[in-house]
């Protein structure tokens, strides 16, 4: 028998991006944090911290324990993991080697387990598009910022990147993001935080950027709306406005 060739119409449904949210009105700069906002790091994060304490003959904590020590730093993530570990803050000499272990290791491998979340790399293309000047200010050590970028292919999409030890201070200090904006030469006015945790929503107000909140990543366990951030948004793609379009695919 012989077979007739049929083609299918299949209705598919695109977004095209139009417009920013009216959050970003009269804005032209948006400084991202990375860890829980771009980024969720913790699996790479917790390997690290249990291999550190593994090293140190000390018992290692769960992922998600991890997860609620993520957002000041490198350095106060291991002393929160040793100060876990031992029931008592650790000595200066167990700390540096603590910590020595945790940046070998990380180091190696910084997104092995790590993943984007859903939407970011639409809504940094969709906000590149738009002509906003889009800047990275995290507490995550500078030396890991640019291969996380490269390998999520994110790199080009940013102006600069602050690490938390680029600078003097780092988040919930203003100064990195008063550094960032006096670099692209953009009053605070003009500039907008978009973070997970109250650091960044600290480090915004402090600075007298828009505050603009993400409820999904590492704040301690404390809800991101009791740290007052002008918006709360579910997703990245929420700061762009949409429009869909009906098209026709022939399969």
């Amino acid at each position: 028998m012989r077979q007739r060739a049929v083609t299918v119409h299949s209705i598919r449904f695109t977004e095209r991006y139009s417009g920013l949210h009216s959050v970003l009105q009269g804005k032209r700069l948006i400084a991202f944090d990375l860890d829980g906002t771009l980024i969720d790091s913790v699996p790479d994060l917790a390997a690290a911290v249990a291999h550190a304490l593994k090293a140190l003959d000390l018992r290692q904590p769960s992922e998600a324990e991890v997860r609620d020590w993520v957002g000041n730093g490198a350095p106060v993530l291991v002393e929160r993991a040793l100060t876990w570990a031992l029931q008592t803050p650790p000595t200066p000499a167990l700390q540096q080697r603590g910590y020595d272990t945790f940046m070998d290791y990380y180091g190696a491998a910084p997104h092995a387990l790590t993943t984007l979340y859903p939407g970011v790399q639409q809504a940094l293309q969709g906000l590149h598009q738009q002509g906003m000047t889009l800047v990275l200010i995290t507490n995550k050590p500078e030396r890991f910022i640019e291969p996380l970028l490269q390998h999520f292919e994110l790199l080009d999409y940013f102006a600069l990147w602050v690490g938390g030890d680029s600078l003097a201070e780092k988040k919930p200090h203003p100064l990195p993001l008063l550094h960032a904006a006096h670099m692209c030469q953009i009053p605070a006015a003009e500039c907008v935080m978009v973070g997970d945790s109250r650091h960044d929503i600290a480090a915004g107000k402090a600075a007298g950027f828009t505050t603009v909140a993400l409820p999904y990543g590492y704040n301690h366990g404390e809800p991101i709306e009791e740290s007052h951030p002008d918006l709360v948004l579910s997703s990245l793609t929420e700061l762009l406005t949409t429009t869909s379009q009906t098209t026709k695919a022939i399969e």
